[in-house]
């Protein structure tokens, strides 16, 4: 496993994160790695030491939520603009299985089988996250940008 992967927020700030294509207030933008529903992306945020987003002060707070949505505005443009069967974002800050601060931006579109469009993406069979089909990779530079734009 490359080692990027085993601290994704230190490798961030180290510069050495390849999934990173925009520094925001108090975060990173960064592209997911499972592109089944293509323009997902992750938000991290930029002090490794924060698990929560209780964790942050308020101004803190503030300004790791203003990149948020700032970053679900410009996936919907970008997607909207990619796909006309885009359909909305969904936004997530869950924290479960990772000890720090991210948020999933997940893009929706209407071309999604019916038993999930209205379900949330944690649903998709486990196979999905996996594909290297969908994999991320030079086919979503363009859209990567286009996000990174938007920005």
């Amino acid at each position: 496993m490359e080692e990027w992967r085993e601290d994704r927020v230190g490798s961030a700030l180290r510069g050495e994160n390849p999934r990173v294509f925009a520094r925001m207030p108090a975060a990173f933008a960064t592209m997911g790695e499972a592109q089944f529903l293509p323009g997902y992306c992750v938000l991290l945020t930029d002090d490794p030491a924060v698990t929560r987003l209780s964790d942050l002060a308020p101004a803190a707070r503030r300004d790791y939520l203003d990149s948020v949505a700032a970053l679900a505005e410009a996936v919907e443009g970008a997607c909207a603009a990619a796909d006309p069967a885009f359909r909305r974002v969904n936004v997530e800050i869950l924290g479960n299985a990772s000890p720090f601060l991210h948020t999933h931006v997940w893009p929706r579109y209407a071309w999604e089988p019916d038993h999930v469009v209205r379900r949330p993406v944690w649903v998709y069979p486990i196979e999905r996250w996996h594909e290297p089909a969908t994999a991320l990779g030079p086919q979503h530079d363009a859209l990567r940008q286009s996000i990174a734009d938007r920005l």
